[in-house]
């Protein structure tokens, strides 16, 4: 069975690419009491304000008129930023060869947090290369994945 993620994926994507943009990732999150629906867009030419009120308007019937989510919500729409999260394998692809930083739930050596270059990738491990060394981080330590920027 599809999660509520996959299900508002495939529901709000077509309008999504019809309006010019890039859907990068949805999530579905609670927070203290309050539940947030989150979407992330993007575009070659970035995302202002503009941008997310266009596709909020746009996918709030749809999402009112399939019902997928019985509690009451916040819709959140924005871009991911220069520091976006690395959530999907399609996200990891994107970004070999650029610098991330890598929050663990165990600590290695000490350590819950790693920053170097990605790598690669598989099912099960993520590398990092840091100078002449290759970390080898298991995905399902990792608690988050974030592209770095340097300001």
């Amino acid at each position: 069975m599809a999660s509520i993620e996959e299900k508002i994926t495939n529901l709000i994507l077509p309008k999504v690419e019809e309006l010019g943009y890039q859907l990068y990732d949805v999530e579905y999150a609670k927070e203290g009491k309050d539940y947030f629906l989150r979407i992330f867009i993007d575009s070659d030419k970035g995302i202002d304000l503009n941008d997310c009120e266009k596709v909020n308007n746009s996918i709030n019937d749809i999402l009112d008129t399939a019902d997928y989510i019985k509690e009451q919500y916040f819709l959140e729409v924005s871009s991911p930023g220069v520091e976006r999260i690395l959530r999907k394998d399609k996200h990891l692809q994107q970004n070999i060869g650029n610098i991330v930083t890598v929050n663990l739930f165990k600590s290695i050596d000490g350590k819950k947090q790693f920053e170097g270059i990605l790598n690669k990738y598989d099912e099960k491990n993520v590398y990092l290369q840091q100078e002449k060394d290759i970390i080898e981080i298991e995905r399902k330590n990792i608690s988050l994945i974030r592209l770095k920027f340097e300001w």
